[in-house]
Parts: C-alpha cells; structure tokens; sequence
C-alpha cells in the first residue's frame, strides 16, 4: 500500500467530469498524441495533450464524459498549453485507457 494521505489531501486535487469537444494529432509530440478540447461547464473549455492514440481515435473522443484533475498548473507539452490532465490508467500492454463515466452528468460536476 502506499503511504495513506488525509481527506483533506484528497479534498485538495479538483478532479472533474468534462465532454471531450474536439481532439485531434497533435503533429508536435515526439510520442504519438492527441490534442483535445474538454468542456468543463462552469471551468469552461479547457485544452490537453494525452497519449491515448493506441485504444482510440480522435472521432472516437469526441462525445466522451471523462475525469479531469484541473487544478494543476498550466504545462506546454508539444506545442500547445495543457490546461487540464486526462486521466486514465495503463492496460495489460501499457496503453492508457480513459477514466469515463457511463451515465449523463453536468460537466464540471466535481469528484466527491
């Protein structure tokens, strides 16, 4: 197990549903990768690079209720400024798989 943190902790990562809006090749990345727009509701539309080419295509994001941690700082990675983290975990081969939510929600709605 890894070292156990306190609610507040847990309080303080701001992760929220957002709808992926657009994505597209990010032509820039070193590593293949896609540039997408997430609509956060009251957040607004934010942008982000992920490498998530190998379990999908761009026409496939589009539509998607994903989780976003949108309390990092702002990151230029490849070329564009990264205003929020996708968040995903690896598959059995390493290729990450998008943290989604299969029923209705308002974007921006928060973790809890």
């Amino acid at each position: 197990m890894t070292d156990l943190i306190e609610w507040d902790d847990f309080l303080r990562v701001e992760m929220r549903v957002g709808t992926i809006i657009s994505a597209e090749i990010n032509k820039k990345a070193n590593k293949p990768a896609y540039v997408m727009e997430v609509d956060l509701g009251e957040l607004g539309i934010k942008r982000s690079s992920a490498q998530i080419t190998v379990n999908y295509t761009p026409e496939e994001l589009v539509g998607r209720r994903i989780l976003c941690v949108c309390n990092f700082p702002v990151k230029r990675i490849a070329g564009i400024k990264s205003e929020v983290l996708i968040t995903g975990a690896p598959d059995e081969t390493g290729a990450i798989v998008l943290a989604e939510f299969n029923l209705p929600l308002p974007n921006g709605s928060r973790l809890a």
